[in-house]
């Protein structure tokens, strides 16, 4: 089966304001900008931080799938974040409120797909997604957060997955479809809390207990009932963040903490975690004498999660560009480049693999690389062919004995 989709996504972020007056006195555009940016400055130094962001993507089945078709689709998310310092004189609080409206049709039904072409793909509605209170304690070191909470904004948080439009590229199906409602993630949330601390520059351990179930079901919204159980999560993540200019960062930097922390993003990352219901759970396979399924109390889960892929990014710049492609595997595009040039360019990555300054507790790790070249059209003439022979390419690395590019 071949499926051709056509995508075209546009993202627009405004700041809620009240700039009112702006269009009755004939100002210009750009002093409406001013006027909106000015409110929003003095808004935020009071503590209130208002937001509108808004996604739209448009889907175009051209080939295979279930069946032709286009649609379009959005998501209206409407946020506010209160700095309870500055808004009431409350160290280490923070309060956020965020409202979710999702448009438009299901490009899942044009595809035929089994876990979701679009990451913002859900059933039309209007919902509180997520709404909690954040306290962090010992300058910053310690946060706890209590509410109603999305796990994905941490736990299983994989930031290249926000490059793209394909749900695959986030939070695996293995826990995304788990329980009996699925986790509290997008775009259905749960009940609990949050306490996470980061002991050392680079390493943050996180646990979560929340309500088994989501809050909105078939029969309506709800919160701890009888039968939910608890998902219980924890996580150990260890993230590596270059000082600027080479040099140490300050005390404060180091030991930002949770979701207001506001850290530049990460070079590298490995994140190991685990997850248990508590719930009992029909078995999939095995009966009673009656026929009804024999059930099986709790449910467990665990995964691993590494990212590099901004090294290769660094090392590629305009001659190319880098992606996720799979589980643990990176897809690099060179258009132009012969194959040869693309192996020089693989031998590029390999060598700045080698050298970055990995580390794990203060020590240091020497991780390497397997890469895999092929060349259009020399080594396959069409897209599925390149990408097989490219396959083909890496698995001789692999047996070659690893940390090597092979064509």
């Amino acid at each position: 089966m071949k499926l051709g989709v056509v995508v075209a996504t546009v993202a627009v972020v405004a700041l809620l304001s009240n700039a009112t007056g702006a269009r009755g006195q004939g100002v210009g555009w750009e002093s409406s900008i001013r006027e909106v940016q000015s409110t929003y400055q003095t808004l935020a130094e009071r503590g209130v931080r208002p937001a509108l962001i808004y996604d739209a993507e448009g889907f175009a089945d051209l080939a295979g799938g279930a069946r032709r078709g286009a649609t379009y689709l959005d998501n209206l998310n409407l946020q506010l974040t209160l700095d309870l310092r500055r808004l009431v004189g409350w160290p280490g609080a923070t309060i956020f409120l965020y409202g979710l409206g999702i448009h438009g049709g299901q490009p899942s039904q044009f595809a035929g797909d089994a876990q979701g072409v679009s990451s913002i793909e859900a059933p039309r509605k209007w919902t509180l997604e997520e709404a909690w209170l954040e306290q962090n304690f010992l300058g910053n070191r310690v946060s706890a957060l209590v509410g109603r909470y999305d796990l994905n904004t941490e736990f299983y948080r994989v930031h290249t997955a926000d490059l793209f439009l394909n749900a695959s590229f986030g939070m695996g199906p293995e826990f995304s479809q788990s329980g009996k409602g699925g986790p509290s993630v997008f775009p259905n949330t749960s009940v609990g809390g949050r306490f996470e601390v980061k002991p050392i520059e680079g390493m943050v351990l996180r646990s979560a207990v929340l309500d088994g179930v989501p809050v909105e079901r078939p029969t309506g919204w709800d919160v701890f009932a009888k039968g939910d159980g608890l998902l219980i999560v924890g996580e150990a993540a260890f993230l590596y963040r270059p000082p600027p200019s080479g040099q140490p960062r300050p005390l404060p930097h180091r030991f930002r903490l949770g979701r207001e922390a506001q850290l530049p993003p990460y070079d590298a990352k490995l994140a190991i975690g685990v997850w248990h219901y508590t719930a009992s759970f029909p078995d999939l396979s095995q009966t009673r004498g009656d026929g009804t399924p024999v059930r099986r109390d709790g449910s467990t889960g665990a995964y691993v999660i590494g990212e590099s892929g901004r090294i290769i990014g660094q090392v590629l710049g305009s001659r190319g560009f880098a992606c996720r492609f799979g589980g643990d595997e990176y897809l690099a595009v060179l258009p132009g480049l012969a194959a040869d040039a693309a192996e020089a360019v693989g031998e590029e990555i390999r060598a700045a693999i080698g050298v970055h300054p990995f580390e794990k507790d203060g020590v240091p790790l020497r991780p390497g690389i397997s890469i895999g070249v092929a060349a259009f059209p020399g080594d396959a003439q069409d897209c599925p062919s390149l990408f097989q022979r490219a396959d083909e390419a890496l698995y001789r690395a692999k047996q070659a004995g690893k940390n090597r590019v092979c064509r």
